[in-house]
């Protein structure tokens, strides 16, 4: 599955600095704004013990771990919605992704500009959120008027998207961002909004950029405030400092980086803990293949069924499906190989109805 997480906020919050401890990339990092205009983008690994494990346990020839793709997107600034710095861009740029990482500034340095001239992390988010919602509002005043015309003329079709329409439109105006409009079917909302890609109904993690002096505490005074802020929207704040995780990702030997963790009182980085959070915010889970050629793990929406989780790997596998054999993690961690999960009966064959676990190992059968 090809999935990305744009990273987005005012210029100057550190986005940049960010974006170059995450990815191998280096995006240029400086004391302006503008600085990234060109969206750079990097792959990085999920953090996951579990194939470290399969590893010691299968020793394959190789280790695909699975991944997700960061972006880097232009800072935006008041007015964006009408095309004010590098708006147009900048939302074009964030239409694409599949959710958003929202860097806010929570920590003062007279060294480093701020583009509104103050540090304020409401003040902030609400300036990025009221772009995108009027953005947002545009499209789906653009759709109304479409689906007015065929409501009046009698589709019921028509009638039940521009409810739902109607009711976004509502919410929009009132200043909330469009994922707070909740109890909506599915379906239906799919079939009255889908095609709008409304920017506030991605899904969102806010990311408090700290100095190094709050890393140990894990907040301050900036961070109260952002978290009281986002409490309405039931959105996560993940507290990083971007210098500090910066430094880390230089550093090649993984003793040294955990002696620097220690010094700021911490048991991991920030980035996987952010890495893992995109990873959950978007309601994905892992399966794994092993075997001695290779071990990898395989990206899937949680609650998929066996068939298309096989699709993942090929379409024929889906096609073609007939069975899956599966080792549930904790029973091969157990019994320490696959032949030894059989003889204790911890193989289980599941037909197209089964609904695949997080950490399930799989092998499936198929014939085109």
């Amino acid at each position: 599955m090809g999935l990305q997480c744009g990273i987005v906020g005012l210029p100057n919050v550190g986005k940049s600095t960010l974006f170059s401890a995450i990815s191998s990339n280096k995006a240029e990092a400086a004391n302006y704004p503008f600085c990234t205009i060109e969206p750079n983008v990097g792959i990085v690994t999920v953090p996951d013990q579990r194939l470290n494990i399969l590893e010691e346990l299968v020793k394959p020839q190789r280790v695909l771990p699975t991944v997700i793709e960061f972006m880097d997107i232009a800072g935006l600034v008041k007015g964006a919605s009408t095309g004010a710095g590098l708006g147009n861009k900048f939302l074009a740029n964030i239409r694409e992704v599949d959710a958003i990482l929202h860097v806010v500034r929570c920590f003062s340095d007279d060294n480093i500009v701020h583009v509104e001239g103050r540090v304020n992390p409401v003040s902030d988010k609400e300036i990025i959120d009221y772009e995108l919602q009027l953005k947002d509002l545009e499209s789906v005043d653009k759709k109304i008027q479409k689906t007015e015309r065929s409501a009046k003329a009698g589709d019921a079709k028509a009638k039940a998207q521009l409810t739902i329409l109607q009711q976004y439109k509502a919410v929009l105006e009132s200043g909330q961002s469009a994922r707070t409009v909740q109890g909506l079917d599915p379906d239906a909302k799919f079939e009255a909004i889908g095609d709008l890609c409304l920017l506030t109904d991605k899904p969102v993690i806010y990311v408090a950029n700290v100095d190094e002096g709050s890393i140990a505490a894990g907040t301050n005074e900036y961070v109260e405030q952002l978290k009281a802020s986002v409490a309405p929207e039931g959105a996560e704040v993940i507290v990083i400092c971007a210098a500090l995780e910066a430094q880390i990702a230089e550093m090649e030997d993984a003793d040294d980086r955990l002696m620097f963790l220690e010094e700021y009182n911490l048991t991991e980085s920030g980035l996987d803990k952010l890495i893992r959070g995109s990873y959950a915010l978007l309601n994905l889970i892992t399966y794994f293949t092993a075997g001695v050629k290779e071990v990898r793990a395989w990206t899937i929406q949680k609650g998929w069924k066996a068939p298309a989780a096989a699709g993942v790997i090929h379409s024929d596998f889906e096609r073609g499906f007939i069975r899956a054999e599966v080792i549930k993690f904790a029973d091969y961690e157990q019994y320490k190989s696959e032949n030894a999960c059989k003889e204790a009966g911890k193989l289980s064959v599941e037909g197209k109805e089964y609904t695949v676990i997080d950490g399930d190992i799989m092998h499936f059968r198929f014939n085109v």
